[in-house]
């Protein structure tokens, strides 16, 4: 897989004040930027090309992570698109990358988390399951606090949003391998030109229905680091 997208538009409002000054991907975890161990889990594994969804007004923040960071990727493209209004976490890939993603599938990735995954096995997860999405599932100790999937042997039927008792503790750590025929499912809405589309609730419910939304459990370290609590842990944790 040579390409991916990292989502890094979001406005980080459980880690006011810090992101008031600093967007999510470039706080730092053991003196380096989230969005830096990220690029490298893709450099590491063959992606070739990465497109960084951005907002307008942290153009300049990034282009310090530019001037500062970008010469250590030498293997790989790194480039930035901005996000001129909200359109969730596939809005921008529906209207202005699908193109660039052309007929090959991608990964497609939150930027504010920390993971260790073996995105070559889990290729070839995807490619062996023939779904449209595959998730990257880690198990955390508190799922009550994320969205739970319920599987049936390599398929995710459902998710859960915050359940009180849940059933497994296997989560989404927000990282996706996404096939462009996914797109299928959207395009009476991408031409109507809705633009705020989330993967979440726009896509996964439809294609756990059709038997396309697949399950790759991973046993790597994975660290959300949404807000301070979550950062400090992962502070403490990644290194070690």
């Amino acid at each position: 897989m040579r390409k991916a997208i990292i989502l890094a538009g979001g406005k980080g409002t459980r880690l006011y004040p810090v992101t008031l000054e600093t967007p999510k991907p470039l706080l730092t975890v053991n003196r380096k930027p989230i969005i830096n161990y990220l690029i490298e889990l893709f450099a590491d594994h063959g992606v070739q090309e990465i497109k960084v969804v951005i907002r307008p007004q942290d153009r300049e923040e990034f282009g310090w992570w530019q001037s500062r960071w970008q010469k250590n990727f030498k293997n790989v493209s790194v480039s930035f698109e901005e996000e001129t209004e909200p359109m969730g976490t596939l809005g921008y890939w529906a209207h202005q990358l699908a193109d660039w993603t052309g007929n090959e599938p991608f990964f497609l990735t939150n930027g504010d988390e920390l993971k260790q995954v073996d995105l070559s096995e889990m290729k070839k997860h995807h490619q062996q399951n023939k779904g449209l999405v595959t998730i990257a599932l880690v198990q955390v100790p508190n799922p009550s606090e994320y969205g739970v999937a319920i599987l049936n042997n390599h398929q995710i039927i459902e998710f859960l949003e915050k359940p009180a008792n849940p059933p497994t503790n296997l989560i989404s750590s927000g990282l996706y391998i996404v096939d462009p025929a996914a797109i299928s499912y959207l395009s009476s809405r991408v031409k109507n030109g809705e633009k705020f589309l989330m993967i979440e609730k726009d896509l996964f419910p439809h294609l756990a229905k059709d038997g396309k939304l697949v399950a790759y459990k991973t046993q790597g370290k994975w660290y959300d680091c949404g807000n301070l609590e979550r950062w400090e842990k992962a502070i403490k944790e990644w290194g070690n």
